[in-house]
């Protein structure tokens, strides 16, 4: 008995490390990405990030105006729409962070765009009127993979044909989310373009051991329908106050609330000309920029998340 109490008393005098597993022999703690980039591993990194490049000329003065200003960190571009040779002209001179916001989808009805492939390549990505289809469920449901894997390629060999250096890739309105086999052609695009894409905690991938490219950005965020403009502010606070160390991704929208963005999406206040304005708005405001040094986080872009792969 007096054995077994003894042993009892020195198990209640341990430290807290003693309870704690060894490390397997040999074995080192995983270096972060904020560690790669030369942060503590406490750091929260930041991308604020810009959907839609090359939309319209709205979109591409509010979002050339945010990268330039340090508002914005990187960029994606809408490579099917129009206004796409007018920021090209602006990035040769520029040197920002832009990547290709891969485009299955036109969901304007009033302002559609077709695939940058011929039409009769990938007759599958296409809705009875000729265009991209309005809904990402409607990618899943008829595009095939080889034919969206046509497109994908199409529009990343547009943008490097006129000079446009990229960092990354993202898909539009998470289409190429919509399922497995377009995953797998996600993935695998942006294996062959040597680009990282961010697809950590993104939906229908539970499975998945992603690579290192992939698992850069660990949450993706952005605001969702239904804030009432007088809580923009608020609602971004919100949003990223309560985050832990690691590395994120916000998503703006930006443009000016003009007759250009009013007749685009006059039917779709959801991402539309005025919420475009406000996240404008809210981004270049001197109470979201103290907000941000406030809550220390350190913004970045993806060219310096490139730099942690090489490490």
């Amino acid at each position: 008995m007096w054995p077994l109490l003894c042993f009892l008393l020195l198990l209640t005098t341990l430290p807290l490390a003693a309870w704690q597993s060894p490390s397997a022999p040999g074995t080192q703690p995983a270096v972060t990405v904020q560690q790669k980039l030369g942060y503590p591993p406490s750091a929260r990194l930041l991308i604020i990030h810009a959907d839609d490049f090359g939309m319209a000329h709205s979109v591409n003065r509010a979002i050339s105006e945010a990268l330039e200003n340090g508002w914005a960190t990187s960029a994606s571009i809408l490579v099917p729409c129009p206004w796409v040779p007018e920021l090209a002209v602006w990035a040769q001179h520029a040197q920002s962070d832009l990547g290709i916001h891969l485009a299955l989808t036109s969901e304007w009805n009033g302002f559609r765009w077709g695939p940058v492939t011929s039409r009769d390549k990938v007759p599958s990505l296409l809705d009875a009127e000729g265009y991209l289809p309005l809904l990402e469920t409607q990618v899943a449901q008829h595009g095939r993979p080889a034919e969206v894997e046509t497109e994908l390629h199409e529009q990343i060999d547009r943008a490097i044909s006129l000079g446009i250096p990229l960092t990354h890739l993202d898909t539009h309105m998470a289409a190429l989310l919509g399922s497995p086999e377009l995953i797998e052609v996600y993935r695998r695009v942006a294996h062959y373009y040597q680009l990282p894409i961010p697809l950590k905690r993104a939906g229908n991938i539970d499975q998945i051991a992603l690579t290192p490219s992939e698992s850069l950005v660990d949450q993706v965020l952005q605001i969702s329908p239904g804030v009432p403009p007088s809580q923009w502010m608020t609602a971004y606070e919100n949003m990223l106050s309560p985050l832990g160390p690691g590395v994120y991704e916000l998503i703006v929208h930006l443009a000016y609330d003009g007759d250009e963005m009013r007749a685009m999406t006059a039917d779709h206040p959801n991402w539309g000309a005025a919420w475009r304005q406000r996240d404008l708005d809210t981004v270049k405001s001197p109470e979201f920029r103290q907000f941000l040094k406030d809550q220390k986080f350190v913004l970045v872009g993806w060219k310096d998340l490139s730099r942690a792969l090489a490490k």
